[in-house]
């Protein structure tokens, strides 16, 4: 058995050349005669464009949409062919009107980054104010302000899913609640960037970006710029985090590459972090209307939802505008097995930066919702939380299960993960712990949550959609070197997955090829099959896949050679340990290679003339999707003075089928904990009612740090799916869907006996003292949101 091969703890093959700096990001990328970009961005939300007015000797270094309107750059579209949906067009420098606080409007170059700065500041704008839409709800009503002249209201997107709901209302335990999540940021470490340049030589616009889908920005770059997509060559080196940011083809990419044709030499722009944060890297900021229902023994029977998604002013390409709002109602039910199920979801443009896909996209949403939600079902119904979850979860002898909105859960034991996670976290321990009190006055509490990510759905489940990034068989091109080391070629692309690990052990598992001796070659469009890229927790699933299948081919075409040399027949041969087997017998891959490609005249007559390269494509047995899951619980410390949440202890069980890398695994998880502690407890960027961003820098937008995260115990299940490689599953999303559900349900816990609760993240200190002062002054909801929410038991 391989000691690198499948399910072992293999160090990352990356970390040597990051560790030593030597890794490669747009920003280490300098070619000669390169200009750098600097972007004049709108200052108000909502405004007509009028003019803008350019100093007369920098008019040769400032570019507006009348130049790129005049060459013939069409605006970025993103649509979709879910009914209904209203589209926007998105220019890559704004025209007559400027739809939100950041957006391009000019364009300055320079031989620096200052340079071009300083020229932006000398570009004036003439605008005329018009009404803000700042926020979802308001957004909705009939005589909201149009963020887009021509539509009739402020929707994107309405969907609605209703089943079997008449007679669930009569339920005996009834509870109602208004949930909010703030708007967030990413935040990766290495912001966005691109480089470009038109190669004359091949008659090639060359792109060098920092992105998650080189081969759909190639799309959007030739669709806009009227070329051939094989004159667009994108070009993708490290990337330092993306975690959704980078898996959407920006108006930046496309201004950059127009200018580079315009000038004729090489021109960059690297993203400020004041852009990112105020201006192109806003998520998740959802607002639910949800009723629960259950029996009096405690037990999930239905659930009722009106959930309004910020969608900001456009759709991103290839889809973002619902990329929320038209899943939240598809997997709102999450692990749960009930009856009776209504979900209406609103897709609300709005006069902020476009709201982009990040970590847990709407799962981590709608996980707060539901998650909070059953908290207080349980109560209302006398019986601890974890009893009505064990009471409402699928079951495993259900599997495979179709749920209630028709999701198809391919495998697992929702129970026992929770059973595990209460068993460690020692809930009776705790309560005892509580009715004795803290020596310091702090109260705690214990929060779970259970979840589920869908991962890797393919073409049966986006097709739906008809949005231009469908996905399908998933390439990867592999071939044996002269020497007997491996190249893998894939079209996703890393940004922190240890592919060029994992994808590694992959192989080793089924050529046994040292790892060492394997290079994954990704990331460049030119020489790479064609994907959608990395996104959904689909990589190990789709690209680790198609690589075993590869591995499979390569296996009978090597054992074929193999069995002529040792003279025997190809089914008497087998491949392991990088060398063909027949009995006693053995000759190394490196020795079938050198006959291939240096003695042909010793090879059987009927070898395969693909020889030892082979592209093959795969889709899952089932391509709706794998589903990990897992359950969280956390014990926390909340200071009734000073509103401050300490952590205590966190126990995370998570499924993720085959783990390939279960060291991999741990740091997928633990960094997606910590994203999800942010989201809980100190991530928001706020906005003012003129449309105005309050955060532009750490200073105002606190993300977690080592102080912040605490060390969580994780416990791993591996329940294969009957559908995949090995019967892996995605998991790149899971750490980051619970937490926040969690740790709310566990200051909620502490603070029931004060009769305050909170319904909104993050749980601020400043919210946790509103909810207490609530609670003390007879509003028994004790929101900390600053508005009263809805509570009704029955």
């Amino acid at each position: 058995m391989s000691s690198q091969g499948v399910g072992k703890r293999v160090l990352r093959k990356e970390d040597d050349r990051y560790m030593r700096g030597k890794g490669q990001y747009v920003a280490d990328i300098k070619l000669a005669n390169m200009q750098d970009v600097a972007f004049v961005r709108s200052p108000v939300a909502h405004a007509k464009l009028l003019d803008i007015h350019i100093p007369e000797q920098l008019r040769e270094q400032v570019f507006t949409a009348a130049d790129l309107r005049n060459a013939g750059v069409k605006p970025i579209v993103a649509d979709t062919a879910l009914e209904g949906f209203r589209s926007s067009e998105q220019p890559a420098l704004a025209e007559g009107k400027v739809r939100y606080v950041g957006e391009l409007v000019a364009m300055c170059v320079a031989p620096t980054r200052a340079g071009a700065e300083d020229i932006a500041a000398a570009v004036q704008l003439d605008y005329e104010e018009q009404d803000v839409v700042h926020e979802m709800l308001q957004g909705r009503q009939a005589d909201a302000p149009r963020v887009h002249d021509h539509w009739p209201d402020n929707l994107f997107l309405k969907t609605n899913i209703t089943v079997n709901f008449d007679g669930v209302k009569d339920a005996p335990v009834k509870v109602s609640r208004k949930i909010r999540t703030s708007r967030q940021v990413m935040a990766p470490m290495e912001g966005r960037g691109v480089l470009a340049y038109w190669d004359s030589r091949v008659e090639q616009l060359i792109v060098y970006t920092a992105t998650q889908i080189p081969h759909i920005v190639r799309t959007g770059l030739a669709e806009c710029l009227g070329l051939p997509e094989g004159q667009v060559r994108v070009i993708t080196p490290d990337v330092g985090g993306g975690f959704g940011y980078k898996g959407i083809f920006l108006p930046e990419e496309l201004a950059v590459a127009w200018l580079c044709m315009k000038l004729g030499r090489p021109v960059r722009w690297l993203e400020d972090r004041r852009e990112h944060i105020a201006a192109t890297a806003n998520c998740r900021e959802h607002y639910y209307e949800i009723t629960g229902y259950a029996s009096k023994e405690g037990r999930l029977l239905g659930i009722e939802c009106e959930a309004t998604i910020d969608s900001g002013a456009y759709s991103s390409y290839p889809f973002s505008a619902c990329l929320e709002a038209g899943q939240v109602g598809s997997i709102l039910p999450g692990p749960y097995d009930f009856p009776s199920y209504h979900c209406k979801t609103y897709s609300v443009a709005t006069n902020k930066c476009p709201i982009l896909p990040y970590r847990g996209v709407a799962r981590t949403g709608v996980c707060f919702a539901l998650e909070l939600l059953l908290d207080d079902l349980a109560h209302a119904a006398g019986v601890e939380p974890y009893e009505l979850r064990m009471q409402s979860l699928v079951r495993p002898e259900q599997m495979p299960f179709d749920n209630i909105t028709n999701k198809h859960f391919d495998s697992g034991d929702y129970p026992e993960a929770l059973r595990q996670a209460v068993e460690a976290i020692d809930l009776p321990a705790i309560r005892e712990r509580q009715k004795k009190g803290e020596p310091d006055g702090r109260l705690i509490g214990v929060g779970m949550a259970v979840y589920c990510e869908q991962a890797a759905h393919g073409t049966s489940v986006y097709a739906g959609w008809g949005i231009p990034m469908v996905p399908g068989h998933e390439l990867a091109t592999m071939r044996i070197t002269p020497d007997g080391g491996l190249e893998i070629r894939i079209g996703a692309h890393s940004h922190g997955q240890s592919m060029e690990t994992t994808l590694a052990q992959v192989a080793n598992e089924k050529l046994g090829i040292d790892i060492d001796r394997i290079k994954l070659i990704h990331g460049d469009t030119e020489y790479t099959p064609y994907s959608t890229g990395t996104w959904g927790s689909r990589s190990m699933v789709m690209s680790g896949g198609a690589v075993a299948r590869g591995g499979d081919e390569l296996v009978k075409r090597l054992g074929h050679i193999g069995a002529f040399m040792l003279g025997t027949e190809p089914d008497k041969v087998t491949v392991s340990d990088g060398m063909v087997h027949a009995g006693d017998k053995s000759v190394s891959i490196s020795q079938v290679a050198h006959v291939w490609y240096r003695r042909p005249q010793d090879l059987p007559p009927e070898a395969n003339s693909g020889g030892l390269e082979v592209t093959v494509g795969y889709k899952p047995g089932r391509d709706t999707g794998t589903f990990g899951y897992g359950a969280h619980v956390a014990l926390v410390a909340v200071d009734p003075e000073c509103g401050n949440v300490e952590i205590l202890d966190y126990v995370i069980v998570e499924d993720g089928g085959k783990l390939v890398n279960p060291m991999v695994v741990d740091g997928q998880i633990y960094g997606g904990t910590a994203q999800g502690i942010g989201t809980a407890l100190y991530e928001e960027m706020p906005f003012d009612a003129s449309g105005q961003p309050l955060a532009s820098t750490f200073a105002d937008y606190l993300l977690p740090g080592p102080t912040e995260v605490p060390e969580p115990r994780l416990i791993h299940m591996e329940t294969l799916s009957p559908y995949t490689e090995f019967g892996v599953k995605g998991i790149g999303e899971s750490g980051a869907i619970a937490p926040p559900a969690t740790i709310v349900n566990a200051v909620n816990d502490a603070l029931r006996p004060l009769g305050a609760t909170l319904y909104v993240s993050p749980v601020t200190p400043h919210r946790v003292l509103e909810a207490i002062m609530n609670a003390r002054g007879g509003d028994g909801t004790g929101t900390g949101s600053g508005s009263k929410m809805a509570m009704e038991e029955v």
